[in-house]
């Protein structure tokens, strides 16, 4: 069996290859992601261990009490401690760190890495002895030495196009800076290679900035050769204040760093292994139609092991052997492509503004088990129902006839098993339509119930095939003869027809029901931002530490073009055990750049003690105008009972709640500043002109953004876009390997019909007409995969999206015509495209030599 296994596997090797490539996929994506996060990891751990390298003991200054805020000024970390420390036996050399962010303006005036505040480094350039900072070694220009001068690493000068001798606009917290660029550094810091920027400026600068005159944010020392670093940071400990001050060795600093950084790269790994699952879910349809048409075509050579004397199970192990020789091809294949797919990853994933590290592939072990655990695994199991209705046919059932048509049992089965699954979920989909509540439970309910859906559909497909068919077949009997010929193959075999048209049906589902969500969710965005925004711009902060003070506020409110400036202090609030959000509003400016839609209550009574909250708040507290709400806003305070003096529609603007704004301010998350001002311009007139003035009145920081309506949208909806991307990346793969089964199917079909397509080419049909029927038979297919997936996928979008009705009241149903337009053109493209070689392959077919095969 070992032989006639290999000997099969060598006979239809042709045949064959479709399902190794789309088995080779699937194995491709899950070795590449895995080959990638290994590599990235080690990049992280090699480039954190370069920037610990001389570093064997760091000593910082202790957190504060919870509730109180750390003050710099009574800091330990002078020089004078580090004097102190450089007498520590074992200790070689020391070296002091000022260390805090600064958010840099790129030559062209856009901020550079803009979102990435946690990586905006910046530090003290702090000389040795011999004039030099080990830890920033210089390759272009000279150190900063005073006030007004800075220095930046290779990457952030490469990124901001910047040069020797360039003004520099950056922010730190708060006002915007100017400084001119003396140096180019290099550092191994993972979070400057892993896209971050690194800003040097000289010790006293540093200082004032980031800690106190004088003071330091951290210690670094380093250890003389021989010297444990664990046992120097003991005797460092007993040198410092105990309430004070605290030591930590350089290996534990490396090891808590690499941890933080590899965790940068597990949200990359996610996106290629939902490729991966789609390519094998799809490709295991190949598979099984591929060793299904293979079994029917050798019912005779299996007939005849039968009745030499094959058992059934020497038959089931004939063709799982068949199944484990393609899964090793295809594994092998796979792997190989997989390192090609790490090598591609981290320039795909890696942006202007979120780059990865490099570093050189590392091929573990676990790449090479999962190739052959998932290429093996899914192949082998595909194969086993072949496997085993092979080895039921009798053989003297297999000699008489070449085909069996399915039983009536195995129809009336399939349709109850696929009926129940139907009834199920669409029932758990249409339950939640009245939910309109996007809990995490209704969302895991509604996956549920779509994957329930599309398993029934799968399994009712064989017996949707026929009536489907034969009422797109209007369609192709247009073209005559070759057309009614094309609908009845198609109709011949409903299983290999709904196997072949089942991976088109599910990813068209996929894309289908994703675009009409996110046409709908991005419309309703659109209309919910026109509803609660009376602005024209909106300037705010792009962190919760950045403020806008009140002078910036006043140059806003006086630049040309501008009508009203209102401010608006942003705080949390500490409600019913959640933490939620809180606006602070001046009430006349408020109502001319929020629209805000009161249910009950208005803004006219707002004031100290007095906030009025959104609907869904006040339902999910169960309160209304009049009532008291016991809650907390910010953290400086006890909880307090406030007086509801209102009740507003849900309002991105204006977000949770609203209080009077010198109250937010004060809890806010930087007293004294705003974090939001909401500008009206004369007209409403938007033009880069107005942009630029408005910018300008901030004074370019970098901290800041400035945003039209259309930008703040954009925003809201950039999670969706990136999902729908996600979503079209997997109509590809399920595209190709689609079009990779009908491809396989017809092919066969072809061999299978040799004889007939002879008769046909004896009758006199050309070789056009010979064509003309294959590529109509594959449209017919892909029509029936297109059909079923795009109203599977049009149903769960409609149940779906009555859960985003909960969390925006302005979204309705509202479907892209354009984009489902262009997914029924693809797909019948693919069906066209597919048909092209056995196509020709038939017309190619001599008649006689047709008619005379056996």
């Amino acid at each position: 069996m070992l032989r006639t296994a290999l000997r099969n596997v060598l006979a239809h090797k042709a045949r064959l290859v479709m399902t190794v490539l789309a088995v080779c996929l699937g194995v491709a994506f899950v070795c590449g992601t895995l080959v990638f996060a290994d590599s990235s990891a080690a990049a992280y751990r090699a480039a954190a261990s370069k920037n610990f390298a001389d570093i064997a003991v760091t000593v910082t200054a202790k957190a504060p009490p919870p509730g109180a805020a750390a003050d710099h000024r009574t800091s330990v970390l002078d020089d004078a401690l580090a004097r102190k420390l450089a007498g520590v036996p074992g200790v070689a050399a020391v070296h002091p760190s000022a260390d805090g962010s600064a958010t840099l303006n790129a030559a062209d005036g856009t901020p550079l890495r803009a979102g990435k505040a946690w990586a905006n480094l910046a530090a003290a350039y702090v000389p040795g002895r011999d004039g030099k900072d080990t830890r920033h070694p210089l390759v272009e220009g000279r150190a900063p030495r005073n006030g007004g001068e800075l220095a930046v690493d290779s990457g952030t000068a490469a990124a901001g196009r910047f040069r020797i001798g360039d003004t520099i606009t950056l922010a730190t917290d708060g006002p915007v800076m100017t400084e001119r660029l003396v140096g180019i550094v290099t550092t191994d810091d993972t979070r400057v290679t892993a896209g971050g920027t690194l800003a040097l400026f000289d010790k006293a600068t540093a200082q004032r900035l980031f800690a106190s005159p004088g003071h330091y944010t951290g210690i670094d020392l380093s250890a003389e050769p021989g010297t444990d670093q664990v046992e120097l940071a003991g005797r460092v400990t007993a040198r410092l204040p105990a309430d004070r001050a605290e030591a930590v060795s350089g290996a534990a600093q490396a090891a808590q760093q690499a941890t933080y950084v590899d965790t940068l790269t597990r949200g990359y790994t996610k996106l290629p292994l939902v490729f991966a699952g789609v390519s094998l879910f799809i490709g295991s349809f190949l598979v099984v139609n591929t060793f299904t048409m293979l079994i029917t075509r050798r019912t005779r050579e299996i007939a005849l092991l039968r009745a030499i004397g094959a058992s059934r199970r020497q038959v089931v192990r004939s063709v799982l052997l068949e199944a484990l020789l393609l899964g090793l091809g295809a594994s092998a294949a796979g792997f190989l492509l997989g390192l090609g797919i790490a090598a591609v990853l981290p320039d795909v994933l890696s942006t202007g503004q979120d780059t990865l590290p490099n570093g050189p592939l590392v091929i573990g072990p676990r790449p090479v088990v999962a190739a052959l655990g998932v290429g093996v695994g899914v192949t082998v199991l595909a194969a086993w129902l072949p496997s085993r209705r092979a080895a039921k046919v009798a053989p003297i059932e297999a000699l008489r006839s070449a085909e069996a048509p399915p039983s009536a049992t195995r129809s009336r089965i399939r349709a109850g098993v696929g009926l129940v699954l139907l009834v199920l979920g669409a029932g758990l989909l249409v339950s939640l339509t009245g939910a309109k509540d996007a809990s995490v439970a209704n969302l895991q309910s509604a996956m549920l119930g779509c994957a329930a859906l599309a398993v029934a559909m799968i399994v009712l497909a064989p017996l949707l095939a026929a009536p489907v068919i034969r009422l797109t077949g209007r369609l192709t009997d247009r073209f005559g003869i070759t057309g009614r010929l094309a609908r009845e193959n198609a109709l011949r075999d409903p299983r290999r027809t709904a196997a072949t048209a089942s991976a088109l049906m599910i990813s068209t589902a996929l894309v289908a029901g994703l675009a009409v969500i996110g046409n709908s969710t991005g419309q309703a965005l659109d209309r919910q931002a026109a509803a609660g925004l009376g602005a024209d711009y909106v300037i705010s902060t792009r962190t919760t530490t950045t403020g806008i003070g009140p002078d910036a506020v006043r140059r806003v409110a006086d630049a040309s073009g501008v009508r009203t400036a209102a401010a608006v202090a942003d705080s949390s609030l500490f409600v019913g055990g959640g933490v939620r959000q809180i606006s602070g509003i001046d009430p006349d400016t408020a109502n001319a750049t929020m629209k805000l839609d009161f249910v009950s209550g208005s803004l006219a009574d707002l004031g100290p003690g007095r906030i009025a909250v959104s609907s869904t708040l006040a339902r999910e507290h169960g309160v209304r105008a009049g009532a008291r709400l016991n809650a907390r806003m910010g953290y400086g305070q006890g909880f307090t009972r406030y007086t509801v003096v209102g009740v507003y529609k849900d309002n991105p603007i204006a977000r949770d709640a609203l209080g009077a704004r010198g109250e937010v301010q004060r809890h806010g998350f930087t007293p004294g500043s705003v974090q939001r001002v909401l500008v009206r311009t004369d007209g409403g007139a938007l033009s880069k002109a107005t942009e630029d003035r408005l910018r300008t009145a901030v004074g370019n920081n970098p901290l800041l953004t400035v945003q039209d309506r259309e930008a703040l949208v954009h925003e809201a909806a950039g999670a969706l876009g990136n999902l729908l991307t996600l979503m079209y990346g997997l109509l590809a793969i399920g595209a190709v390997i689609a079009s990779l089964g009908i491809v396989n199917t017809l092919a066969m079909s072809v061999s299978e019909r040799t004889r007939e397509i002879g008769v046909l080419r004896a009758v006199g049909m050309d070789r056009a007409g010979v064509r003309r029927m294959i590529r109509l038979e594959s449209v017919t297919v892909a029509a029936f995969g297109t059909l079923l997936g795009l109203t599977g996928g049009l149903f769960g979008a409609w149940a779906v999206g009555a859960l985003a009705n909960g969390a925006l009241e302005q979204y309705s149903l509202v479907l892209p015509w354009g984009t489902l337009l262009l997914v029924c053109l693809v797909s019948l493209a693919i069906g066209a495209l597919a048909a092209a070689v056995p196509a020709r392959r038939a017309a190619a077919l001599s008649p006689l030599e047709a008619v005379a095969e056996i």
